[in-house]
């Protein structure tokens, strides 16, 4: 059986937003921002900003291009650039970042490996991207 699948393309300024009462199971992919105020459980891979608000909660592997962290998120974080984590922030889990800020307050509990990683972990992830598309190619 062969899946087809519709690409949609998104101008990289777009928001994307999860309401407080609102609750997912499943992956979620975007090349814009996308906001955290409900739960999500599954992975998100963004090109953009990730906010996740105070009552925000997400419990999977997040990859995105910035990050700021009010609620809780419980899983592995790769984000190419800052990760900013507030005061109310609840954090489980192992993080990836070039930078990191965090606010006195915020919870952490994980370990926490900065710079050069993430960089090679973003390369990585690009060829394999382009493996997959040189594949479905052929």
């Amino acid at each position: 059986m062969i899946k087809k699948t519709k690409e949609v393309n998104v101008a990289p300024s777009s928001s994307n937003r999860i309401l407080q009462g609102t609750s997912i199971e499943g992956n979620v992919h975007s090349e814009g921002d996308f906001r955290v105020d409900g739960e999500i459980e599954g992975n998100i891979s963004i090109s953009g900003k990730l906010v996740i608000g105070e009552k925000g909660r997400v419990k999977g592997e997040v990859k995105c291009g910035s990050a700021r962290i009010s609620g809780r998120l419980e899983g592995t974080m790769v984000v190419e650039d800052l990760l900013n984590l507030e005061a109310s922030a609840r954090v489980e889990g192992d993080i990836f970042t070039i930078k990191l800020a965090i606010e006195p307050g915020a919870e952490f509990s994980g370990s926490c490996k900065m710079g050069a990683v993430v960089r090679d972990i973003h390369k990585n992830d690009s060829a394999r991207k382009e493996e997959r598309r040189s594949e479905k190619i052929s």
